[in-house]
């Protein structure tokens, strides 16, 4: 019966509470103890310093990179490196050539091959097949040993495509070496390649490109889905095309599917490698479809990562790497702690000053609000590689003044219902189940300013953005699971209860003349010194009367009253409204 009580449910609330913060610690514990992380927010470039790398671009024909093709590439780098996990990258051109790229800390080699890979997409017909191991010396033809093509080649799986240089080729070519040599490697798109299958130790004689990666609208990966909907044990990469793309896909997967073996299957090449060549068993008309293959979660994510920001124009080159040095440092650091702390000091001292004992509340509140963003911030930097700039500091300390927002609004109303004739623990409740609705609205408009502004701006903008949606989620957190269930749980005390002079709710203070209590009855306050005091003995001798003159009927509705928390005064007041 306890739990149903207002105070009840109040001590639940702070369970709860209390529980989620022990997880928290719980698991930022474990990642201490296993060394995945020491305890502190990952620092961003302004704040720690990090890696700069200037990238020489390349193209396949060896043409002049242009403004609009390398503006191009700093996008994409930029939208993969956000992709990656690595937050506050500062990615822009130098001169007419060169892509600068500054990350924090020090990036491990996934993230510079994100950079630098092209990610150059291309869908290829199958024309041969072998295992991917050269021919034995003692079989091997000369190149004048392989007939000439019969005619021109018709289309993307036409065997005319195979010229004896390339036949030579193809029976010199080891995969086995190739896996050794460097990725990214630049095919010719209008003529027939050799390319390796390193999975399936397999090489092919491709076609000509037939759909390329800048066709391909989406990509994702996720677990392969049998046909009657049932997830099966492998990862796949899933793709769309646009129009175009479908239309070409469509073309290719018309002619191959019913073709014998290898030339039913498509292969999809990336930077030169094949990824992975199946079969085609139907026409797909719709423009989505699968890679399959040995894929991990990790794999899986990483080429879905890089299709889905499209094929870069333009392959990279490391041309220098260096460390730099935090361009704010640890005097920004610590006068930005600093600034947040005067901050908290002057929101502080209004409380006390507005509300005397009642700015106990609020300043709990704020230091459980800065304990869990510390906890969030250090969490996501373990997991995602988030960093907290010295713009995601400003976003903090602007939180602080919005949170003690939410104080205001809550105590005011509290106050509005006290004037209204309610004592302290009444006015709680009621005045809660009317701040709560103004608190909702304001965080949320607090919250889409925050989400609209990161996703439009870029650069250390959005981390401050981040940091102010953070905290405004937090915040409505704490007023719903701490600052509301305290102040019930204080309102059953004496001190806030009784109307302390201190405790920020005397009824002297809220700014009224006369209380409206009822029945006719008007309790007034004169701060006039001649006005002499009732004794106390008068008004205990007239409270015995007025409870000895009660009806049977009205004791008991004034017992069943205070079993519901309300008093018969309270009750009239209600009516009267």
């Amino acid at each position: 019966m306890a739990s149903k009580t207002p105070q009840g449910r109040a001590r639940r609330t702070l369970g709860w509470l209390a529980a989620i913060v022990v997880v928290l610690a719980g698991i930022l514990g474990v990642g201490i103890a296993t060394n995945q992380t020491n305890g502190l927010p990952l620092l961003a470039l302004d704040l720690e310093g990090g890696t700069q790398m200037v990238l020489s671009p390349q193209t396949a024909s060896g043409e002049e990179v242009t403004d609009e093709t390398l503006n191009q590439a700093v996008e994409i780098i930029r939208a993969r490196v956000d992709g990656s996990g690595v937050s506050e990258a500062e990615i822009n051109t130098q001169g007419d050539n060169n892509v600068v790229v500054a990350l924090p800390g020090n990036p491990d080699q996934q993230t510079r091959d994100l950079i630098q890979a092209s990610a150059n997409m291309e869908f290829r017909a199958v024309l041969q097949g072998a295992p991917g191991i050269a021919t034995p010396e003692e079989e091997r033809q000369d190149v004048e040993d392989f007939p000439e093509p019969e005619a021109e080649p018709e289309d993307g799986s036409d065997q005319n495509w195979i010229t004896p240089e390339l036949a030579y080729e193809f029976q010199n070519t080891d995969c086995r070496e190739q896996q050794q040599q460097e990725v990214n490697e630049q095919l010719p798109t209008d003529e027939a390649v050799v390319a390796c299958d390193p999975e399936y130790g397999m090489k092919y004689i491709l076609g000509p490109v037939e759909v390329e990666g800048t066709q391909i609208d989406n990509a994702d990966y996720g677990m392969a889905q049998t046909p009657t909907g049932v997830s099966a044990n492998n990862w796949v990469v899933n793709l769309s095309f646009d129009d175009e793309g479908t239309e070409a896909f469509r073309e290719v997967t018309q002619r191959i599917t019913g073709m014998p073996e290898p030339q039913n299957q498509f292969a999809i090449v990336l930077d030169g490698t094949i990824v992975s060549a199946p079969r085609s068993n139907a026409v797909i008309t719709d423009g989505r479809a699968t890679i399959e293959g040995n894929f991990t979660e990790v794999s899986a994510q990483a080429l879905a990562e890089q299709l889905q920001y499209g094929a870069l124009p333009i392959s990279f080159t490391i041309e220098s790497e260096q460390q730099i040095s935090a361009t704010l440092g640890q005097d920004q650091l610590f006068w930005g702690v600093v600034a947040g702390l005067i901050g908290l000091g002057l929101v502080a001292v209004y409380q006390f000053y507005q509300y005397r004992a009642l700015g106990f509340v609020t300043l709990t509140s704020l230091l459980v609000m800065f304990l869990l963003t510390y906890v969030a911030i250090v969490l996501l930097g373990w997991s995602d590689n988030y960093r907290l700039s010295l713009a995601g500091m400003a976003g903090i300390i602007v939180a602080v003044g919005l949170t003690a927002d939410s104080f205001i609004v809550y105590f005011e109303r509290i106050k509005d219902e006290m004037r209204s004739g309610r004592r302290f623990e009444s006015a709680v409740e009621f005045g809660w189940s009317r701040a709560k609705r103004t608190i909702i609205v304001s965080k949320a408009v607090n919250l889409l300013a925050a989400v609209v502004l990161y996703f439009v701006a870029v650069g250390n903008v959005r981390g401050f953005a981040f940091t102010l949606g953070l905290t405004a989620l937090i915040d409505v957190l704490l007023v719903f699971m701490f600052t509301h269930p305290v102040m019930q749980l204080l309102a059953r005390t004496k001190f806030f209860g009784g109307g302390h002079p201190l405790s920020g709710m005397d009824p002297s203070l809220l700014g009224q003349k006369a209380l409206y209590q009822g029945a006719g009855r008007v309790r007034e306050f004169n701060d006039e010194p001649s006005r002499a005091p009732v004794k106390k003995k008068k008004i205990k001798g007239r409270a015995k009367e007025a409870q000895r003159r009660q009806t049977i009927a009205e004791r008991r509705q004034q017992e069943r009253e205070e079993k519901l928390g309300l008093t018969q005064d309270e009750k009239t007041t209600e009516d009267a409204e």
